[in-house]
């Protein structure tokens, strides 16, 4: 099985890459996050014509996330246990979908940006994963074995690997060291980053701003992942950044991660 995540930076004006893309690729599961659409607005029968079944939750043109699935599609569930929204007392926002996708547990998860260190949303930022990583733990406590794909941008490059100059991030978001040390509690509550022992080393980047020809200078940031549970990592057999569906006219900011899985 073939999983991706992708940050498709607005599903309706993306719609035609995505489709050629997912024929291309070839992928069973996909997690798309910033579908920046309500779920009326989703192109649904365009990716059920794909062959895709969907799960979509938007409540907005901002956010959104998605998890397509050509391989079954099951136990839908909008948001994790505990997730905060922005603001007291408020709503969840539309950051968050899972479902159970050939006997994997699928998350598309779209992190805050945290905006600046010193803006109330870096603390929402913070607690968002927090409350991520408890819910983890809690899914892995109740069962060792559990198949649980967490994917998604992530808007976090744990270390200065991921990105091209450090030195540019050092009083911004993204690269600091309580979003690192929160990060870290997702991987340290059992979760494995299962692409990296696969495209290693400074370069891979999963996200380019449009700004200042950063793709072409490739001055970019790997903030993309899929990091999986204990027994769903023993089952990845390849993974890759596909830094090629970044290039041309309507690309994404972001590339598509995919993750091979053998046979359960």
């Amino acid at each position: 099985m073939r999983i991706a995540t992708w940050n498709v930076n607005s599903v309706r004006a993306r719609v035609d890459r995505l489709v050629a893309w997912l024929e291309r690729s070839d992928v069973d599961v996909v997690a798309l996050q910033e579908t920046k659409c309500r779920d009326d607005q989703f192109p649904e029968e365009r990716l059920r014509e794909a062959g895709y079944e969907v799960a979509h939750h938007g409540l907005s043109q901002w956010n959104g996330v998605a998890v397509l699935s050509r391989v079954g599609l099951e136990d839908v569930r909008v948001g994790f246990p505990g997730q905060p929204g922005w603001g007291e007392g408020a709503e969840a926002e539309a950051r968050a979908i899972g479902a159970r996708c050939g006997g994997v547990d699928v998350w598309s998860l779209y992190v805050p940006n945290g905006r600046a260190l010193d803006d109330p949303h870096y603390a929402y930022k913070l607690d968002w994963l927090a409350r991520l990583r408890d819910a983890g733990s809690a899914w892995l406590a109740d069962d060792p074995r559990a198949q649980v794909a967490l994917c998604g941008d992530w808007n976090v490059a744990p270390t200065d690997e991921d990105v091209w100059d450090p030195a540019v991030f050092a009083t911004s978001t993204h690269t600091s060291e309580p979003e690192r040390a929160a990060f870290r509690a997702v991987v340290d509550a059992g979760y494995a980053d299962v692409v990296r022992p696969h495209a290693p080393g400074p370069g891979t980047y999963t996200y380019w701003d449009y700004t200042q020809l950063r793709f072409p200078r490739r001055e970019g940031m790997r903030i993309d992942f899929a990091l999986c549970s204990p027994a769903l990592a023993e089952r990845v057999t390849g993974a890759e950044i596909d830094r090629q569906e970044r290039k041309g006219k309507g690309a994404s900011d972001h590339a598509p991660v995919l993750v091979d899985l053998a046979d359960a």
